[in-house]
């Protein structure tokens, strides 16, 4: 896979369909290799039409670790003393411009998860010009009173690392028997082949708090939200253990005409059964930004229609 220099960075990435296409720009969560965007779901979005960019982010998979930084206090970072914070959040969404930048790209439809979905805002506040269209999956707008997670799904992501491959695999059954979607679970072969498949691409763990500590030490999001103007979709779980449904609406809500889709039995994770939803809802955003070239001034409603679930309305399970 290739790799692009941007603001400091050396990001990994990778491409999917046609490269004429418009470009969508996926950005992953809490240490997490951007291979967790499944192949196969990159190619339901290049089936949609998109040239899709996946990468790592900094401290994860393959792109640079910050090596030289010592490990962050995070008690000190909760407790609100962010001096041993290494970067932010918007250091993040300057890599993805920087991405952009390298890959000679102009704008792109901007999608993140979890993390990835604070950095996607975070690329809209600061890089207004550069996004077509946002979706923010299962995240949250930084304001630590919404989007609370379960004790279970906290203990579940704190857990300490893998020694081994083996670990992984089972480290990756277990997290996941949490943090994933009871209504559309993932089989434990498939969760162990995924984990293990993670850990030989990359086994480093040691970036992970500092990506945790540049969410703690950034500033709510919510007041430079309401200056967005790109279509965006919100989508959420309804049973997501991690980030409740609280982050999402409060996501939706911050920005004006955003959509949000809530789904039933959706956890923290991205099941293959929701795939086919979530690249038509994906594409329907996008299609927003297309009517908004095509008639200028027109407002949101005149957009292409949204799917079942728009709106803040749920889809059954």
């Amino acid at each position: 896979m290739p790799r692009a220099l941007s603001n400091g960075m050396e990001l990994e990435y990778d491409t999917f369909g046609d490269p004429d296409g418009p470009v969508l720009l996926l950005i992953m969560g809490l240490g997490t290799q951007m291979t967790a965007w499944h192949p196969n779901f990159c190619g339901a979005l290049a089936d949609r039409g998109f040239h899709v960019v996946r990468y790592d982010n900094r401290d994860c998979g393959l792109s640079t670790f910050l090596d030289d930084c010592p490990p962050p206090d995070i008690r000190a970072v909760l407790a609100g003393d962010t001096s041993t914070a290494p970067y932010r959040v918007a250091d993040m969404a300057r890599d993805a411009a920087g991405l952009l930048d390298a890959l000679e790209i102009d704008a792109a439809h901007v999608v993140g998860a979890s993390m990835g979905g604070m950095i996607a805002q975070q690329f809209a506040i600061d890089h207004p010009s550069r996004v077509r269209s946002l979706c923010s999956i299962m995240s949250t707008t930084g304001d630590r009173s919404v989007g609370r997670g379960t004790p279970e799904a906290l203990a579940a992501l704190a857990a300490p690392p893998p020694r081994d491959r083996r670990e992984a695999g089972e480290q990756g059954v277990r997290s996941f028997s949490v943090l994933g979607s009871p209504g559309y679970p993932t089989a434990p072969e498939e969760l162990r082949e995924r984990a293990e498949a993670a850990y030989d691409r990359s086994p480093r763990s040691d970036g992970f708090a500092r990506q945790y500590a540049a969410i703690l030490a950034s500033p709510d999001r919510t007041p430079h939200l309401r200056a967005v103007t790109a279509p965006t979709l919100v989508v959420h779980g309804a049973d997501d253990p991690l980030i409740d449904r609280g982050g999402g609406e409060a996501t939706a809500g911050a920005i004006p005409g955003a959509e949000l889709l809530v789904i039933p039995g959706m956890g923290h994770d991205l099941p293959e059964q929701l795939w086919p939803l979530l690249a038509d809802a994906i594409a329907r955003n996008a299609a927003r930004a297309d009517d908004r070239v095509t008639a200028p001034g027109a407002p949101a409603s005149s957009a292409a229609s949204p799917g079942p679930g728009a709106d803040g309305s749920e889809l059954g399970g």
